[in-house]
């Protein structure tokens, strides 16, 4: 008999080095018995960590995810460069020994707190970025010239944690906190050439992407195994989605009615929206406020029925609806 596909949900994984993400969504489809699995932001093979992976009807989630914040440790070395930015890349231009060895400790300081808060990022090079429908990374490695333009990243935090000084040479354990688009091995080659010497990514692991840690993910192997399986660790649509925007909790015939497609009306108080917050009519009468956006749209049994968006007057319309796999 052929397995049974698992339900439709959201996993944590914990990728391993030397793995792509599309690697990872191969060996989940297989433990999962589904070729519906993606993923929501790809991870390079060099790093590890968190990379979310949606199975089932549970895909749709990924677009609402891949936009949130992310979080990684990181090595960054000063005093080489590479053509990747990045320990796999070829190693293009080593600073003098002198010059390295020369920066101080405050240098560095300056140099990370030049990179923190809102910047304009030049992308690597060799990126997933497209270039008139071509990926970057494949156009420079056909040898092409490849000018990317910069993009406004903001680093929410830029944290050195360590540093380990060799002749020539320093290594720096960074902790990152920054917006969906930032690259990693930007930072590093830009905080090396701000100092003068150049530098790239020897280490990268990806502790967080939005509400999700890597602390409750799951090591790849241990899923592809078999020992522990894809069901016993699956996050529901509800429960993830409950973790990315506010419940609004439907009554019956209104999850019937969105679940149609049909614009429903609620009120503040069944909205959750209101947050303590009053606002007045002319009459001095309070009323709750109602604020617009996307909230998680549950049923009475807790399925998610649709991301939906909220008006400030209460219209309630399906975003991205999630049909019922039992029906």
């Amino acid at each position: 008999m052929t397995a049974a596909a698992v339900p439709s949900g959201i996993l944590l994984v914990d990728k391993p080095q030397d793995l792509t993400s599309h690697d990872v969504v191969a060996r989940v489809r297989r433990a999962a018995n589904t070729r519906k699995v993606g993923h929501a932001g790809t991870l390079d093979p060099m790093a590890t960590g968190l990379l979310i992976v949606g199975v089932g009807t549970a895909t749709r989630l990924l677009t609402h995810v891949v936009g949130t914040d992310k979080v990684y440790e990181a090595t960054i070395r000063l005093g080489e460069s590479t053509v990747t930015d990045d320990a796999e890349g070829e190693l293009v231009e080593r600073a003098e020994t002198q010059a390295v060895d020369a920066i101080g400790d405050e240098a560095i300081a300056a140099g990370i707190r030049r990179l923190t808060g809102p910047i304009e990022q030049v992308p690597s090079t060799v990126s997933a970025i497209k270039v008139d429908g071509k990926r970057a990374y494949a156009r420079a490695r056909a040898g092409e010239d490849v000018e990317l333009a910069a993009r406004s990243v903001t680093i929410h935090a830029f944290e050195l944690k360590e540093t380990r000084r060799m002749p020539g040479l320093i290594d720096l354990d960074v902790r990152v906190a920054c917006s969906s688009g930032t690259y990693i091995r930007a930072l590093a080659r830009d905080l090396g050439r701000s100092l003068g010497v150049g530098g790239h990514l020897t280490a990268l692991r990806r502790t967080a992407v939005g509400p999700f840690d890597v602390a409750d993910a799951t090591p790849l192997d241990a899923l592809a195994s078999g020992s522990v399986p894809v069901a016993a660790v699956l996050r529901s649509p509800a429960d993830a989605a409950a973790r990315l925007f506010p419940v609004l909790e439907l009554d019956p015939q209104q999850a019937i009615d969105l679940g149609h497609g049909k614009k429903i009306k609620v009120d503040a108080s069944q909205a959750q929206l209101a947050q303590g917050r009053s606002q007045w009519r002319s009459t001095g009468s309070p009323r709750q406020a109602i604020d617009p956006g996307i909230r998680a749209a549950v049923d009475h049994a807790g399925r998610l029925v649709a991301l939906a968006s909220v008006s400030a007057t209460g219209v309630v319309r399906v975003e991205t609806g999630f049909p019922n796999e039992e029906s």
